[in-house]
């Protein structure tokens, strides 16, 4: 086993560190070895920091040290504090709505300053998440009303994790995560219960979304008043939570799911679905973007300098975009 340090390894020696635990949540999700799964006390463990050919589907925190990919950045992902680098250029959350924001020294894989976990104010990293592995609902999350029971452990975001063979990834149309979204974006009139985030000591999405939890932290990027203030182009921001359209460029999208650019359901699906339904099936963040990081800026899955409208490209964009690479 690869030793990278408290954060890094299971065997950490140092601490203490709460929950009767050997070291941080990269302790055991992010050793650093060669495999996205590792095996601990004999039960699978995803790895969010690896040297795999593949990544797992929120991505790999490796490429923002250079550990895998084309070369370290800043700008490949989120700079968890328990990755030991700092981002050096970003010191807020982009698209940040709120003054009070999680700053580039403060963020955490968990607690009031990360994502996964309670995020009430209170404590970061594991005390956040008390409970929550022993209760674990695996599979489909339609309640997320506690951590347990909220998808990926994020408070209050509801969809269905990936529970077959190659589960932690969107492996094919066939097996990956079914991701909830609205046909509305969040609005901020009125923030509070309705709008940005459930409470002012409770954060978590009022819609439930997997893009209304990002615009917890990247408000002016989700919510409707900043995308160009309704759902209906041109938009200021790309949207997101709006419904795939069944016209013009967009109609041959009523095809077979595509991992490369998932879709949204606004329905909370038994098992994964392999086609793509216009004018229900919605855009979210994780369309274009990984949660932990990718090999490319902005934590996109693609490289967008590819992106050439009438350019003969393939893929990213014009998975959806399907007239404008021609």
């Amino acid at each position: 086993m690869a030793d990278y340090g408290a954060g890094f390894s299971v065997n950490a020696t140092t601490g203490p560190y709460p929950a009767l635990v050997r070291g941080t949540c990269l302790g055991c999700h992010g050793m650093g070895d060669a495999g996205k799964i590792a095996q601990i006390g004999g039960s699978d463990i995803p790895q969010v920091y690896h040297t795999d050919t593949e990544d797992l589907a929120a991505g790999n925190f490796a490429y923002i040290l250079g550990v895998k990919g084309d070369g370290a950045s800043d700008a490949k992902g989120h700079n968890v504090i328990e990755l030991g680098s700092n981002d050096a250029t970003l010191t807020d959350a982009p698209g940040r709505f709120h003054v009070d924001t999680v700053r580039n020294t403060e963020l955490t894989c968990a607690g009031n300053n990360g994502c996964h976990g309670r995020r009430t104010f209170g404590p970061s990293g594991l005390p956040s998440l008390k409970g929550a592995h022993h209760k674990n609902v695996d599979g489909k999350c339609d309640v997320a009303d506690d951590i347990y029971n909220s998808y990926r452990f994020l408070n209050g975001v509801k969809g269905l994790e990936n529970t077959k063979a190659d589960k932690w990834q969107n492996a094919s149309a066939d097996s990956h995560n079914e991701y909830f979204g609205a046909t509305t974006p969040m609005s901020v009139v009125g923030c509070g219960s309705t709008a940005c985030h459930y409470t002012a000591v409770d954060i978590r999405p009022s819609n439930n979304t997997i893009s209304g939890f990002c615009a917890t932290c990247h408000g002016n990027f989700h919510i409707i008043q900043e995308i160009g203030g309704s759902t209906t182009s041109p938009f200021t921001r790309h949207p997101t939570d709006i419904v795939i359209k069944n016209e013009g460029e967009y109609a041959a999208t009523n095809r077979a799911y595509n991992v490369e650019a998932p879709v949204g359901r606004t329905t909370i699906y038994d098992a994964p679905s392999n086609t793509v339904t216009p004018l229900t099936d919605v855009v979210t963040c994780l369309s274009c973007h990984a949660a932990h990081a990718t090999d490319y800026p902005d934590l996109l899955k693609w490289d967008y300098s590819e992106m050439v409208v009438a350019g003969h490209g393939s893929g990213g964009c014009f998975i959806c975009h399907t007239t404008k690479d021609d």
